[in-house]
């Protein structure tokens, strides 16, 4: 007799990262095999949730969801599916402009737990009503900044604080294809964890050249350069132009070497000439089952995820805070922004 607790669960967008499409990875010129999980598949492999139904605006998605996921219901509207399935835990896979939308009726609907994709809106006034709807009906916000429920990243994070490179001095940041939306969120949360302090301030400038968006002309999501200022006096240096040949890297500099992590490994290079490198082995899940497992369990047990709203929140104060700096020639902007600057959005896809 099985004896765990059951959660309702479904996803509302059956694109890319919600249901691994393959059609909607070659749109924009990514493979399925390639990505660090989907959030179909992470609900299907938890013991704990029943993968109920998925919603999408589409119906080729839909109908090779239906293929994948034999049994589960699909919706063309989400409203309907929330109406309809009532659902414990829902991800939300959508464009952003829809995050917030969608996860404010699934906290006024009942809805218990909610993974949204990252970045969490697309201007800080809706991230704010985003929170603010959740933590009114007690519902769990989690964001989707998959290097939180990553062993090396975590791994990483915790050598650090070890000691591991000595005082913290700044931090550097590097990554082709620009896109401060919907990469730099990324690279922002991943500094606040691994330096373990907020950001207090931006200047940035946007890269003038822009590439189009697969998803639609309304989207225009540049990349930039310029200085993220943290608490305790840490700076880390940020370069992600559209058109840069160097890869992602990063690196956390200390008074006894630097850290440098560059895609699934990290090494120590110590002033004095000497490396370490950080073993890593991976459990064979992928950070999204992870994150689902995570919510699970603040589901039985109160906990709070790895990656909360307001993670969220402030990954996206970061990126408006290129943009208000760009727009006053490269002017610092103090953190968290305020007045009519809120309201500012970008159009990230």
């Amino acid at each position: 007799m099985r004896t765990e607790k059951i959660f309702k669960g479904a996803v509302i967008g059956l694109g890319f990262i919600g249901a691994g499409d393959e059609v909607s990875g070659k749109a924009i010129g990514q493979s399925v095999c390639n990505l660090d999980g989907t959030h179909a598949m992470a609900m299907d492999n938890n013991p704990h949730i029943n993968l109920v139904a998925g919603a999408s605006r589409d119906k080729g998605r839909r109908d090779r969801f239906s293929q994948r996921f034999n049994g589960v219901r699909t919706y063309q509207d989400w409203r309907e599916l929330i109406f309809v399935e009532k659902p414990d835990i829902v991800s939300i896979a959508t464009n952003t402009p829809y995050h917030v939308e969608i996860g404010i009726t699934c906290a006024e609907s009942g809805v218990k737990a909610i993974l949204c994709e990252k970045p969490i809106a697309t201007k800080l006034s809706d991230a704010d009503k985003l929170l603010d709807a959740c933590k009114k009906n007690k519902t769990i916000l989690a964001v989707n900044h998959s290097r939180r429920w990553h062993g090396l990243w975590k791994m990483c994070k915790n050598e650090i604080k070890s000691g591991i490179i000595g005082e913290i001095h700044h931090a550097c940041a590097h990554w082709q294809t620009g896109r401060l939306g919907n990469m730099g969120t990324h690279i922002f949360d991943v500094l606040r964890m691994l330096l373990d302090v907020d950001p207090v301030a931006v200047s940035g400038t946007l890269d003038s050249l822009v590439y189009p968006d697969c998803r639609g002309q309304q989207y225009r999501d540049p990349g930039g350069w310029g200085i993220i200022a943290f608490s305790n006096d840490i700076r880390a240096f940020i370069d992600a132009p559209q058109s840069a040949k160097f890869p992602l890297v990063i690196r956390i500099v200390g008074s006894e070497g630097e850290l440098r992590i560059h895609n699934n490994s990290a090494r120590v290079n110590y002033w004095n000439g000497d490396i370490k490198e950080i073993p890593f082995v991976t459990d064979g899940k992928t950070s999204l089952d992870s994150a689902m497992e995570d919510i699970v369990n603040c589901l039985l047990y109160r906990g709070i995820p790895a990656c909360t709203g307001e993670d969220g929140l402030m990954a996206l104060e970061i990126i408006i805070g290129f943009h208000v700096s760009s727009i006053a020639e490269g002017r610092w902007i103090n953190l968290p922004i305020c007045g009519e600057e809120r309201n500012l959005e970008v159009m990230i896809g």
